[in-house]
């Protein structure tokens, strides 16, 4: 078994240009090359994870199963390669310095300086190395968020550069994504923004590898020939990255510029096996040869920017092509829903998913929503804080508990049908205190949510503070919302949905996590079937 080799992605220019797709990508194709591959991100941000970020800010936060909530680029990480993160595939400079700053404190530093090199930068080597020494894995890709040249990445960078000094350029090599735009009042592309992306990465003593370059128009034979000459890499190594209709085209967009044969070739391991991607290829023909087509609205409270539910759209693109539907999602912001435009905004739709979210800004909104869809015999699916707010809807509307409410909406509310869990009744943190990680859950035989997992007992991912109250459990239940999924542990109600309904379910947990290419969350590829048959109904 030869030794562990690492690649560094790192990105210059602008933000956003897809580091996080291309580090999948190319583990996509090492890992059909049948090379162990895992892939992590590194954030220059200080806060110890991006768990109390605002999803304006970062998008959403991403849930592991050992319970990290981590950068959303791990669900991309999964959604690619099918294989789960952890704990120790994303890292913030936040974890770096509480790990050093505790070092510091036990006197594991007695008579030393602590300084941001050697003590930082050898944290940070630690933890890029962490999962490679496992024996686990052949490649480690690690993804270096922000930009060269930005303050707070420094450090990062200057760790690479000493890691590609200890183990040898054949064992650690550095892609660097790029830009080359197009200039519409030239009518060319430039690729100065390129050169001098590679200059700063040199200043701090990189010389990139293998350069990506992110394009809206493809690149000459003359324009690669000329960003190789003046960014000293081979002109093979100039890979070009044109915008995809989706990003999962892209492993096979990078499979044609050989950047998988490039990289290998630099780490000195051999070419002969060519990568098998026959279930990406079968995954591709049905996303694209859809046979139906289907709207399914989602109801939030950051539907301006669209990686908030980054994983919910995901999962419905796997779903979607597993039924061979193309899922049209319509997205709507749950303030602007009110019990008089329901009918207005919501007519015309297959289904609706009311997505996660926290606060009690746009709850109403969403009540509303649920009652149309319940009202109508339109397909519902809940996620969290969608299942909490489909409790309240019946408690209120069918039971008649008027003043039902959650504890997070109303602290004092005569009827908490949604409450704090008793054990964070006491936590002060807000940082990495909720319920997180991976839960058990035992499935009501004879149920819907028993039907779609063809399973006694499932295990999903969480992440929440408020849970139903049993205390109206019972009333819920003898007036038809039966709770068909109980944490066999705590006894809570993981999952509810009304029998008398085509197709009502919520569920606590997050399944849109564990959604990948090459296995569809069966909650979502069901949902989609409702939706399917009930779009077949309306026309």
């Amino acid at each position: 078994m030869p030794k562990t080799k690492y690649v560094f992605v790192t990105g210059g220019v602008t933000s956003s240009l897809g580091k996080g797709i291309i580090s999948a990508s190319l583990a996509n194709l090492l890992q059909a090359r049948g090379l162990k591959t895992t892939i992590q991100k590194f954030d220059p941000y200080i806060n110890v994870d991006p768990g109390t970020l605002n999803p304006y800010e970062h998008g959403e936060c991403f849930v592991t199963d050992d319970g990290a909530e981590t950068d959303l680029d791990l669900g991309h990480y999964e959604r690619f390669l099918n294989v789960r993160t952890s704990q120790a595939n994303n890292v913030t400079t936040g974890r770096i310095y509480q790990s050093v700053i505790e070092k510091e404190r036990r006197g594991e530093f007695l008579g030393k300086t602590v300084q941001v090199i050697p003590h930082i930068t050898n944290e940070i080597k630690e933890r890029m190395q962490l999962l490679g020494s496992t024996g686990e894995y052949d490649m480690v890709i690690t993804e270096i968020g922000g930009t060269v040249g930005d303050i707070e990445s420094l450090p990062y960078i200057e760790a690479v550069r000493q890691l590609r000094w200890e183990l040898g350029r054949e064992n650690c090599i550095v892609i660097h994504l790029t830009l080359v735009p197009y200039l519409s009042a030239a009518a060319e592309l430039k690729t100065k923004p390129t050169q001098h992306s590679v200059k700063t990465l040199m200043e701090s003593g990189i010389n990139a590898d293998v350069l990506v370059c992110r394009t809206e128009h493809e690149l000459s034979k003359d324009i690669r020939n000329k960003i190789a000459l003046f960014c000293n890499v081979k002109p093979e190594a100039v890979i070009q990255s044109i915008d995809a209709d989706t990003i999962y085209d892209v492993p096979l967009m990078m499979l044609d510029e050989g950047l998988d044969r490039v990289v290998l070739d630099l780490l000195t391991l051999p070419d002969n096996l060519e990568p098998d991607l026959t279930n990406w290829k079968e995954f591709l023909s049905r996303l694209k040869n859809p046979k139906q087509r289907i709207r399914i609205g989602l109801v939030g409270k950051y539907v301006e920017l669209q990686d908030s539910y980054k994983s919910i759209l995901e999962a419905f693109i796997h779903a979607g092509a597993a039924n061979e539907v193309k899922v049209e999602i319509v997205s709507i912001h749950s303030e602007h829903l009110t019990p008089e435009n329901c009918t207005e905004k919501l007519e015309g739709l297959h289904g609706l998913l009311v997505a996660p979210g926290f606060g009690s800004r746009g709850i109403e909104g969403k009540i509303s929503a649920i009652k149309y869809v319940r009202e109508n015999n339109i397909p519902f699916f809940g996620i969290c804080l969608g299942m909490q707010m489909a409790v309240i809807e019946f408690a209120r509307n069918v039971i008649g508990i008027k003043d039902a409410n959650s504890t997070e909406m109303v602290e004092d509310t005569s009827n908490p049908v949604i409450s704090l869990m008793d054990e964070q009744k006491e936590v002060e943190n807000k940082g990495g205190t909720m319920r997180l990680g991976t839960w058990d859950c035992t499935l009501s035989p004879g149920s819907r949510a028993h039907e779609i997992y063809q399973k006694d007992a499932i295990s999903e991912r969480h992440r929440h503070r408020y849970e139903l109250n049993n205390l109206y459990l019972e009333q819920l239940t003898s007036n038809g919302l039966k709770a068909t999924g109980i944490n066999p542990e705590t006894g809570l109600a993981e999952i509810v949905e009304i029998e008398s309904h085509p197709w009502f379910l919520g569920v606590q947990y997050h399944p849109e996590y564990k959604s990948t290419v090459l296995a569809p969350h069966p909650l979502f590829s069901a949902f989609v079937q409702a939706c399917s048959q009930y779009a077949k109904t309306k026309n």
